[in-house]
């Protein structure tokens, strides 16, 4: 089946997360219209300058950028910031699925500091989701490739549908 590219905006304070998506089935387009429904709702991600890149079934990547102002007093980021991209990250991939669905435990390991003017990158990938439970890993990283942080998170579906 060809690839149908779909330009996907996720309207935020910065303008930021305009991007094109390659929808190939109609569980790929719930997925990206779950994206973007949760998006233009998430406050909280829109306000660190998270950008939604690509959501697909059981798969989320999102972009921020480090700020002066996400700095700690040692001069990096602020590792809740850190796992604040990661909880994002993992938000998106495991609601992917038009359930809704909320973490019901995490953990992060941080394996390096990200620093002033770093581009981070989430990517969180479903490992099992079996009746109302998930395991999702998301990797952070910098734009080139160095590991920041390796989070876990477990979740739990409800019953309801994030479209309607």
């Amino acid at each position: 089946m060809a690839l149908s590219p779909v330009l996907v905006e996720h309207k935020g304070p910065w303008g930021r997360g305009v991007s094109w998506a390659a929808v190939s089935s109609p569980e790929d387009r719930t997925a990206a219209a779950v994206g973007d429904a949760m998006f233009a709702r998430d406050a909280a991600s829109q306000a660190l300058g998270m950008a939604l890149e690509e959501v697909r079934p059981g798969y989320a990547r999102l972009r921020m950028t480090v700020r002066a102002d996400m700095l700690n007093g040692h001069g990096t980021c602020h590792g809740g910031l850190v796992f604040a991209l990661a909880d994002s990250a993992f938000a998106f991939a495991c609601n992917s699925h038009d359930v809704v669905t909320v973490a019901s435990g995490c953990s992060i390991e941080f394996l390096a500091p990200a620093r002033e003017g770093d581009e981070l990158i989430a990517e969180a990938w479903e490992r099992v989701r079996e009746g109302r439970n998930g395991v999702y890993d998301v990797s952070v990283h910098r734009a080139d490739g160095a590991p920041i942080a390796a989070f876990r998170g477990r979740s739990a579906s409800t019953r309801e549908r994030i479209l309607g």
